[in-house]
C-alpha cells in the first residue's frame, strides 16, 4: 500500500497537518497541568479518533487517508509538541496497522484495517518483566482449548494499553513458534495495571498487563513471520519523532519563559532579560539543536518511504542496500536527536534563573520525558553499532 501519487510528501503532510493542528493546539491547553496532576488524556484521545487520526495509514477504499508512513510520523512529532504522552500512545496502534498493510493477502487484514481506521485503538505487550538472559526472552504462551487458544503471561512496557480496545501480545505457540495474539482488553483474565513507575512518560500506560487464561479466537492469532519487514525503522523512528516533539516544546516553552522574565541577575550585562545577549545565545543554541534533530529525522523518513515503496515493487527483491541505508539513517538520527534534545532540555534553564524551576511551569517534564524516551535504546549501543558498520563494514540490519 502506498500513499504516493501526484501529491508530494510535503504537500500531503501540510494538507493533513492543517487539519490536525487546531486539534493539537487544543490538546496542548492544560497539558502541563495534566502532567502535574496525573490526569490521563482520554478525552483528548477521543478528539483525535473523531478526527480520523487512527485511519491515517488505512487505504482509501477502506475509509482511510492512505497517507505515507513519513506523514504519520511527522504528525506524531507535531502531536508530541502538544502532548508527548498522548503521541506515544499511538506507537503500537500504527505498528499493527503496518502488519495488516504488509500482509493484505491474509483475508483478515482488510476487516481489521477498516476497524482500526474507525478508531479501535491497539496497545501492545511485547517485553516481559524480570526475564532472565537477554531482552526478548518470551515466557508468554498460548495453548489450544477446543477451537480457541488460551493465553497466559505477563507483559511490561505495554504502552497505550490503558487506552486501547485491543492489545497485541507476543507469545509462543506449543511448537515454540512466535505468534502475535490480538487480545480484547475487556476479556476475562486481562488485568491492566497502570503501574508504570518511570519518572517520564507517566501518562502513556506503559506498565504491566497480565493475561491469565484468556480465551482468544483462532482468527486473532497471527504468525510473527508475516509482520512488516521495516519494523526496526518504524519503532525507532517513532521514538525519534517523540524526541523531536519534546525538543520543539522545549524551544517553545523556553522562549515563552524568557519573554516572561522581568528580573535580571546581578551579574548580567543588561537590565532586561530579553535583551541579554548571553540569555539569547542560550535560546539560539537550543533552537539550533532542535533544528538539527528535526532535520535529521525528516531526512531519515525519506529513505523509509522509499523502502516501503520498493517493498511493493515486483522486482524489489529484499532491497538489502536500501534497507541498510534506512536503518543507518534512523540510527544516526537517534544519536543526533537524543544528544540534541537532552542537551536542550538542560541548557534552557541557563536562560531562566531560579524561577525557571517553578513547579507551575513544569519545564522539568521535558527533560524527564526525553530522558525516558532515550533510555529505550541506550546511546552507547547505537553509537557502537554505527561505528562497527563504519569501520568493519558490519551490516546494521543483521
Amino acid at each position: 500500500m502506498t500513499g504516493l501519487g501526484q501529491e508530494s510528501a510535503d504537500a500531503e503532510f501540510e494538507r493533513l497537518a492543517a487539519r490536525y493542528r487546531p486539534i493539537f493546539d487544543e490538546i496542548a491547553v492544560g497539558e502541563a497541568q495534566r502532567e502535574r496532576d496525573g490526569v490521563a488524556p482520554h478525552e483528548q484521545l477521543r478528539w483525535l479518533i473523531g478526527a480520523g487520526f487512527a485511519g491515517l495509514r488505512i487505504p482509501r477504499e477502506l475509509g482511510g487517508e492512505q497517507a505515507r508512513l513519513s506523514t504519520v510520523l511527522r504528525l506524531i512529532a507535531e502531536l508530541a509538541v502538544a502532548d508527548v504522552n498522548l503521541a506515544h500512545v499511538w506507537r503500537n496502534h500504527f505498528s499493527f496497522v503496518e502488519d495488516r498493510l504488509y500482509d493484505r493477502r491474509d483475508p483478515r487484514s482488510d476487516e481489521w484495517l477498516a476497524r482500526l481506521g474507525r478508531g479501535e485503538i491497539v496497545g501492545g505487550g511485547w517485553s516481559e518483566p524480570g526475564a532472565a538472559g537477554t531482552a526478548g526472552t518470551i515466557s508468554t504462551r498460548i495453548a489450544r482449548d477446543g477451537d480457541d487458544w488460551v493465553l497466559d503471561g505477563v507483559k511490561y512496557y505495554s504502552t497505550g494499553s490503558v487506552y486501547a480496545r485491543w492489545s497485541t501480545v507476543l507469545a509462543l505457540d506449543p511448537d515454540g513458534t512466535e505468534v502475535v495474539v490480538l487480545v480484547d482488553t475487556g476479556s476475562p483474565g486481562v488485568r491492566i495495571g497502570d503501574d508504570w513507575d518511570g519518572f517520564g512518560q507517566r501518562l502513556t500506560g506503559s506498565g504491566s498487563v497480565a493475561y491469565e487464561g484468556v480465551r482468544v479466537p483462532s482468527d486473532r492469532v497471527f504468525a510473527y513471520a508475516t509482520r512488516y519487514s521495516y519494523q526496526r525503522q518504524f519503532y525507532q523512528s517513532t521514538l525519534n519523532a517523540l524526541l523531536v516533539g519534546v525538543g520543539r516544546a522545549i524551544e517553545r516553552d523556553g522562549a515563552a519563559a524568557l519573554r516572561a522574565r522581568v528580573r535580571s541577575h546581578r551579574n548580567a550585562t543588561v537590565p532586561t532579560p530579553t535583551d541579554d545577549p548571553e540569555l539569547l545565545e542560550v535560546l539560539g543554541s537550543v533552537s539550533a539543536a532542535v533544528y538539527a534533530a528535526q532535520t535529521a529525522f525528516e531526512r531519515s523518513l525519506v529513505l523509509t518511504d522509499a523502502l516501503i515503496e520498493r517493498a511493493g515493487a515486483a522486482d524489489a527483491g529484499d532491497d538489502a542496500g536500501l534497507g541498510h541505508a534506512s536503518v543507518q539513517a534512523v540510527a544516526q538520527t537517534q544519536l543526533v536527536a537524543t544528544t540534541a534534545v537532552l542537551d536542550a532540555a538542560t541548557r534552557v534553564f541557563d536562560a531562566l534563573g531560579a524561577s525557571g524551576t517553578s513547579h507551575r511551569l513544569g519545564l522539568d517534564r521535558h527533560w524527564r520525558n526525553a530522558r525516558t524516551l532515550a533510555s529505550h535504546n541506550p546511546r552507547v549501543y547505537v553509537a557502537r553499532l554505527l561505528g562497527d558498520a563504519l569501520v568493519n563494514g558490519r551490516d546494521l540490519t543483521a
